[in-house]
C-alpha cells in the first residue's frame, strides 16, 4: 500500500541488494559458509527464537545510559512523530463518523505474523522491521486488515454473501531509507478492507470500489471544507482487467464524477504506476491533492482490489478490497491554516 505519498513497500523481492549481499559475504567468510544455512534453514523456529533472544538479552546487557540517549536521539526508527497527536486523534473521529454503515473500527496489535507483507504482497523482507520473536512491526495496516478479514470470512457460514468491512487507524513502521524529506520510517494511517464473495463479473469490486473511494473523497472535501489546503483534488481510476473495463467506468468512474463534480475524475494508464499494476488486481484507485501554494501530492489516498484473501482461503471466489488515506499528512502538510 502506497498511500499518503509515504514511502512506499513495492518492489518485487529480487534477492539481497548489493550492500546486504557484501555484508552476507564478509559474515560467511569470517565464521563459515554454513552459518546462514545454519540459522535460516536447519534451526527449529522455536530454537532460532531462543537463541536470538538470549544475543538481545546479552547485547542489551552492554549497552549504557548514553548510548541509550545517543540511539533516540540518532535512530529514525525512535524520534517522534512531527504531528500534533491532538490533530490524529481529532481526525480519526472525523473521519470514523463519516465510514459508510457497516464498517467496524478496530484496533490493531502494533506487530504482525512474520511475513505479513512479504507472503501476501511483492514486498521484499527487508523493507520490514522483523523481530526475535516470528513476528514483524506493522509496516502496512491493509495485510493486518486482510488476515483479520481471512479469520473472519472463515467464521461465517460458507459461502455467505455478507461482506466483512474493517477500518483501522495505525501507526506503520517501515525500514527502508527516503531521500524524500516527506517521508518518515514511521507514520500514521487510516486503512479501509472489505472482504466478501464474487457476485459475477467484476460487481463486488466495483461496488467497494466505489464506497472506499466515495468515503474517502467525502473526508477530504470535508477537511477542506474546515480549512485543510487541499486542492486540485483528482480521482484516478486504473482498470488492470480490460475485460471488466466498461463495467468499471460505468458502475465506479461515472458515478463518483457525478457525486463529486468538484473532483477531477480520469482513467489512469496502468503504465504511468507499474509498482501498482504488480500490487492490485482486477482495478485500483488514487486521489491527488495539491496544498495551497505548495508541491502536488499524486497519491494521497491508495486503494484497489486484492488476491489476498483468495489464497489465504484457497478460494477463488473470495474478494477483497483494500484503501488507505495519509492522515498524518492531512494534519501536517495539508494542516488548516491560521
Amino acid at each position: 500500500m502506497e498511500s499518503g505519498a509515504e514511502p512506499s513497500l513495492r518492489g518485487v523481492p529480487t534477492g539481497q541488494p548489493g550492500a546486504m549481499s557484501r555484508v552476507l559475504d564478509r559474515i560467511t567468510r569470517q565464521h563459515g559458509p554454513g552459518l546462514l544455512d545454519a540459522l535460516a534453514e536447519q534451526l527449529s523456529t522455536s530454537d532460532l527464537q531462543s537463541l536470538l533472544l538470549e544475543v538481545a538479552r546479552c547485547r542489551a546487557g552492554r549497552v549504557r545510559t548514553a548510548a541509550l540517549l545517543r540511539a533516540q536521539s540518532h535512530s529514525r526508527f525512535t524520534r517522534p512523530s512531527q504531528a500534533d497527536p491532538r490533530d490524529l486523534a481529532a481526525l480519526d473521529l472525523f473521519a470514523w463518523e463519516r465510514l459508510p454503515a457497516g464498517f467496524e473500527v478496530v484496533e490493531l496489535s502494533p506487530v504482525a505474523p512474520l511475513g505479513a507483507c512479504s507472503v501476501l504482497a511483492p514486498v521484499d523482507q527487508n523493507r520490514v522491521v522483523s523481530t526475535t520473536r516470528t513476528l514483524e512491526v506493522v509496516a502496512d495496516s491493509t495485510t493486518v486488515l486482510a488476515l483479520e478479514c481471512a479469520l473472519r470470512r472463515r467464521q461465517q457460514a460458507r459461502r455467505s454473501l455478507e461482506p466483512v468491512r474493517l477500518c483501522s487507524s495505525h501507526r506503520q513502521l517501515r525500514a527502508q531509507q527516503f531521500d524524500d524529506p516527506r517521508f518518515f520510517a514511521h507514520f500514521r494511517m487510516l486503512a479501509l478492507a472489505s472482504a466478501g464473495r464474487t457476485r459475477g463479473g467484476a460487481r463486488f469490486e466495483a461496488a467497494a470500489l466505489r464506497e472506499h473511494a466515495n468515503f474517502h473523497l467525502g473526508l477530504l472535501l470535508a477537511l477542506r471544507d474546515r480549512g485543510h489546503t487541499l486542492e486540485d483534488l483528482e480521482l484516478g481510476l486504473t482498470i488492470l482487467e480490460p475485460r471488466f473495463g466498461e463495467a468499471l467506468r460505468s458502475d465506479v468512474l461515472e458515478p463518483l464524477a457525478t457525486d463529486f463534480p468538484q473532483v477531477r475524475c480520469v482513467v489512469d494508464d496502468p503504465a504511468a504506476h507499474p509498482g501498482r499494476a504488480a500490487y492490485y488486481s482486477a482495478a485500483c484507485f488514487r486521489v491527488g491533492a495539491t496544498r495551497r501554494g505548495g508541491s502536488r501530492v499524486a497519491i494521497l489516498v491508495d486503494g484497489g482490489s486484492l488476491g489476498w484473501t483468495r489464497t489465504l482461503l484457497s478460494d477463488d471466489k473470495e474478494r477483497l478490497v483494500t484503501s488507505a488515506v495519509g492522515t498524518e499528512l492531512l494534519c501536517t502538510l495539508f494542516a488548516a491554516e491560521g
